[in-house]
């Protein structure tokens, strides 16, 4: 029993950053696509331009989940990146829903 708990505490870190990378770094790349028509430029350049910026958002996003020293500073990091795109896109969600 006991190298059945050791099997998972010692695998439990990389599943951490895995699921990390996965769907934080997927979180990330979506918060940036929609901040991204925050700025100002045309709809259709914004679109473009979040589109093609979320991608590197995405592989940075994986890269530092693996470079990190735990999985605890990875997803830390993955939040406190996420602060400064959610109040952009709540800027555009609030200016989208006014007549």
């Amino acid at each position: 029993m006991s190298t059945v708990l050791g099997r998972v505490r010692g695998v439990g870190p990389l599943i951490s950053r895995i699921l990390a990378a996965l769907f934080g770094g997927y979180a990330l790349a979506a918060l940036t696509s929609v901040a991204t028509l925050a700025l100002p430029m045309s709809k259709p350049q914004g679109v473009l331009t979040g589109m093609l910026l979320s991608f590197v958002v995405y592989t940075a996003a994986v890269i530092w989940v693996f470079t990190v020293r735990s999985a605890s500073r990875a997803w830390a990091g993955l939040l406190l990146a996420a602060i400064p795109l959610l109040l952009a896109e709540w800027s555009v969600w609030t200016a989208g829903s006014t007549p």
